[in-house]
């Protein structure tokens, strides 16, 4: 990826701004529906490029059009094609080799990334806004898991990643009732850490993702494996992890530029 230049594998765009990438869902005939081979390979090959590529920063995630994600292809679903298709073993199967793959590729970012929910977060498109470790909202979002109204479940995870986020409560009443939570309503929850018009949304994204981008990148990617693991982990552990990593950093050459920057005498 060049500065400011798209790379397009047919529904995913992804472009880099100085050390942010921006991954944009568009596939406007599903809304941006993540189960569909012609977008999850490429969103996954967007992933893996993300990962590879050191000098990168943040992420950014978001859809193009008026959804966000609408998680599952709804008709797929109904005909009970593709992955939806078979006996119980394969369709078990096939969501293991398929849509699964995206909570593990998302886990393995090391990397700060950050859901621009535009429009309707639905089912798995829910799942991918939780995926993510910040969250903003335009005035337009719509976050539903709602498979139970569809009388399925979360099929990829997201009920994992939407009680860390939510609370056992709230993820509760969410997954249990299938509704849709506006973005103000999201925001009052914890759900996102903000909602803004939406004209503002990618701004205020890309705004945040370049603070972040400014902060030394090795201790960005540490700070994250710190937070990835609270909560799983006793006290005792997290504090070996912490004093092991702090090494690293006290050790290392970014930390001791910047400490020189910040205790520059002002002229």
């Amino acid at each position: 990826m060049n500065d400011d230049d798209g790379e397009t594998g047919g529904t995913v765009r992804l472009e880099r701004r100085g050390a942010v990438a921006i991954l944009t869902l568009d596939a406007p005939k599903t809304r941006n529906a993540v189960t569909d081979p012609p977008v999850l390979e490429p969103l996954l090959a967007a992933l893996a490029a993300v990962a590879a590529d050191r000098s990168l920063r943040v992420l950014v995630v978001t859809g193009a059009g008026k959804a966000f994600s609408a998680g599952g292809n709804i008709h797929d679903i109904r005909d009970r094609r593709g992955m939806f298709g078979g006996p119980a073993d394969q369709v078990r199967n096939a969501y293991r080799a398929g849509v699964q793959r995206i909570p593990r590729a998302m886990a393995e970012l090391e990397i700060p990334v950050i859901a621009a929910v535009n429009g309707a977060a639905y089912g798995a498109g829910c799942d991918l806004v939780f995926m993510c470790d910040l969250r903003i909202a335009g005035e337009s979002a719509r976050i539903s898991s709602n498979f139970v109204k569809l009388g399925l479940i979360s099929g990829d995870g997201g009920l994992w990643f939407l009680t860390r986020v939510a609370g056992p409560a709230v993820a509760a009443e969410m997954a249990f009732t299938g509704r849709a939570v506006g973005g103000a309503e999201a925001a009052a929850l914890g759900l996102v850490s903000r909602v803004v018009p939406d004209a503002e949304l990618m701004p205020m994204a890309l705004a945040l993702a370049e603070e972040i981008a400014a902060n030394p990148p090795e201790a960005v990617r540490m700070t994250k494996r710190m937070l990835q693991q609270a909560g799983r982990v006793d006290l005792s552990t997290m504090l070996d992890m912490a004093a092991a990593l702090q090494g690293i950093c006290h050790a290392g050459e970014e930390s001791r530029l910047a400490i020189e920057a910040a205790t520059k005498p002002v002229s």
